[in-house]
């Protein structure tokens, strides 16, 4: 039930974006007229009432119509507000928005009676489109908000595409999935294939059985893996991985592999990432009782994050320093210039080949193998941060929770470290004296600084 009012107040912004309420009074002179039993703070009943709007805006009267088709505009603009705050609720925290940032894009109703130029509102597109013989007006509301193209844009960019793991993973190929692992993720051969194998077992039970749920006539959101489809995927893993996994593992990777997949079409539909400070470990397998802890905790890890990679760069380095002096020639030395020129002057490697004298642009490829190169740095700073963060939850987690959380924590952190190196993955494709360093790029310019200064 609605208050009477908002079948005759709006719901809109100012030129500052601002919420204001616009009364119409047109519309309130008709509903008083049409409904007189309803004070402006009387409980109404939507659907009868909705339904009569609905038959009068649609009648054949041009005046009678258009005033209806106000009253029932007024009452969807509060429920837009209302998707807006839901919106909040859900994501608003994590990805740092609030409902008041959603409005610009979804309150464009001018309050007019009557449609003026080409142009048509969100709300009218609402009523133009609702067919009350197959939906609830308030469902259908919710719907259309979330669907706004503009809407979904801002989202993206935040890095929020607000569809479940499990439509995600049901809606992927394993032809698409080894292409987004291997060019996309850089993941090494040994990944792709768990993966691969992991979303074959996934299609071959929850997919199977949620296609044969659709032809009964249950749709709806995708709902996660019960415990039974995750025993049965990881019976179905079994042979192709070599052991037999646990539910809890089974989940945490096809989370991990949804997080990769979110990810790429994040990317692929925004063309942005989201920035590494603003990606926090999930706090939820923390349980931090206290708001203030957590945002202690948050800032606390960020800080981990940006410093276990010096200690990953220097063990990748000196690693690899030492196998190329084992070969013949200036292999190793020829191998620190070229990262120098690669990643702090941005060099191509055709400049790269000239300035060390070396034969073409392959000699350096070899030389350098970044894919490899960012792969090693990766799997040494998962683990430096893994045992970094487990020592720092010590101080705000119950002991009880600290195995569990040790369990999940590389999955986690290996994902969400993704970012970052994805971004250098980019960086190298579109190397040029313009473009603006990657944070893998300029952390590892400042420990070559070091390195130089110290020899």
């Amino acid at each position: 039930m609605s208050s009477a009012f908002r079948y005759w107040q709006l719901v809109t912004i100012d030129a500052a974006g601002k919420r204001k309420i616009k009364e119409i009074t047109p519309a309130k002179v008709f509903f008083a007229d049409r409904f007189p039993e309803y004070t402006a703070e009387s409980d109404v009943p939507d659907a009868m009432v909705q339904r009569k709007l609905l038959h009068l805006s649609r009648d054949s009267c041009t005046d009678i119509c258009c005033l209806a088709e106000r009253c029932l505009l007024c009452l969807i603009s509060w429920q837009i507000e209302q998707v807006c705050w839901q919106l909040e609720a859900q994501f608003g925290k994590a990805h740092g928005f609030s409902y008041r940032d959603l409005l610009p894009y979804v309150l464009d109703d001018d309050g007019n009676l009557e449609q003026t130029g080409n142009y048509q509102c969100l709300g009218r597109k609402i009523l133009s489109s609702f067919e009350p013989e197959k939906s609830h007006l308030a469902t259908w509301i919710n719907i259309k908000v979330k669907q706004n193209p503009e809407l979904n844009k801002f989202f993206l960019e935040l890095g929020l595409y607000r569809v479940t793991d499990w439509a995600i993973l049901n809606d992927t190929s394993p032809k698409k999935l080894q292409q987004i692992l291997d060019d996309f993720h850089a993941l090494t051969s040994k990944e792709v294939a768990d993966f691969l194998a992991i979303l074959k077992s996934y299609h071959e039970i929850y997919k199977l059985q949620r296609l044969q749920q659709i032809s009964l006539d249950n749709k709806g959101i995708c709902p996660q893996p019960t415990t039974q489809q995750l025993h049965q995927i990881a019976i179905s893993l079994q042979p192709q991985i070599g052991q037999k996994l646990e539910n809890e593992t089974v989940m945490a990777q096809l989370q991990r592999l949804a997080a990769y997949l979110r990810e790429y079409r994040i990317y692929n539909q925004s063309r942005s990432l989201p920035k590494v400070s603003e990606y926090p470990v999930d706090i939820a397998a923390v349980e931090n009782p206290d708001e203030n802890e957590e945002i202690e905790f948050l800032e606390l890890y960020r800080q981990q994050f940006l410093d276990c990679l010096d200690p990953a760069f220097k063990i990748v380095v000196t690693s690899w320093e030492k196998k190329l002096k084992q070969k013949k020639g200036n292999k190793a030395q020829n191998f620190i210039k070229a990262l120098q020129l690669f990643h702090c002057q941005q060099m191509s490697m055709t400049e790269i080949a000239r300035k060390l004298e070396l034969r073409a642009q392959d000699a350096v490829t070899r030389l350098l193998k970044l894919k490899d190169f960012r792969a090693d740095v990766q799997r040494e700073f998962v683990k430096i941060l893994c045992d970094s963060v487990i020592n720092l939850a010590h101080n705000y987690s119950q002991p009880e929770r600290l195995k569990k959380l040790e369990q999940q924590l590389a999955s986690i952190l290996h994902t969400q470290s993704s970012i970052l190196f994805r971004e250098a993955e980019i960086e190298s494709r579109t190397v040029n004296s313009h473009s603006p360093n990657s944070l893998f790029s300029e952390k590892l310019c400042r420990y070559l600084d070091v390195l130089d200064k110290q020899k």
